[in-house]
């Protein structure tokens, strides 16, 4: 107790200071810790989602960004690879009568299946690489054609050339049906560039079955 100027000062008492020290020291410590806490968790969100998104980089290493739905690229992609099968079994086909064409015609039959073959040949790619383009996974091999293909193979040891032209003109009319109703997926789910490429094909498909029509005509 001191005595200044007749007044009385009272000394407060050590232990309540010390006390209020240590409880603006605990506070200080709690909002650091809380501040702490609360950066750990955002960091920890943050991780979290990285980890997620790589993980599914690693589930779907192939997968392409685009702005087509899951259920899109599903679809279309299935229509797509049965078309490229399809495709594929008619241009080996082609090429098989190619090779074993004869008779009086032969020239000009050989030469007609030549040049369908390699309009044939030249639609896989882009037929692949659009399946690949909208995130989906194409065919892998002879083995994943030959599971997914619908056209028939022709195997037999001989086939009269007018047979040979008849079968593949009814490929080639079931191909051209085929990619409408692959043009009725994609327009479904707005995929305007993949059927735009569709058109194109099945305006060529019915120019061969055209030609091969033309060529049996006489026996149609």
């Amino acid at each position: 107790m001191l005595m200044i100027d007749n007044q009385i000062e009272l000394e407060e008492p050590a232990v309540p200071r010390a006390q209020r020290n240590n409880r603006n020291r605990k506070s200080v410590l709690d909002r650091a810790n809380r501040t702490s806490t609360s950066t750990k968790e955002t960091m920890k969100k943050s991780n979290s989602r990285k980890t997620i998104e790589l993980l599914h980089r690693r589930d779907a290493p192939l997968e392409t960004r685009t702005d087509l739905t899951p259920s899109a690229t599903k679809d279309i992609a299935a229509a797509m690879n049965a078309i490229l099968a399809d495709v594929f079994a008619i241009y080996v086909k082609t090429k098989n009568f190619h090779w074993h064409m004869s008779g009086p015609h032969f020239r000009d039959y050989h030469l007609l299946l030549d040049e369908q073959g390699d309009q044939l040949f030249a639609m896989t790619d882009p037929i692949a690489e659009r399946v690949r383009k909208i995130g989906g996974i194409t065919l892998h091999s002879i083995g994943e054609i030959a599971r997914t293909q619908r056209v028939l193979d022709n195997d037999a040891e001989y086939v009269e050339p007018l047979d040979m032209l008849a079968e593949l003109a009814d490929d080639n009319r079931t191909l051209a049906a085929r990619l409408r109703e692959a043009h009725n997926v994609c327009d479904e789910h707005l995929d305007v560039a993949t059927a735009s490429l569709i058109e194109v094909w099945i305006d060529e498909t019915e120019r061969r079955a055209w030609f091969l029509f033309e060529a049996t005509r006489r026996v149609n």
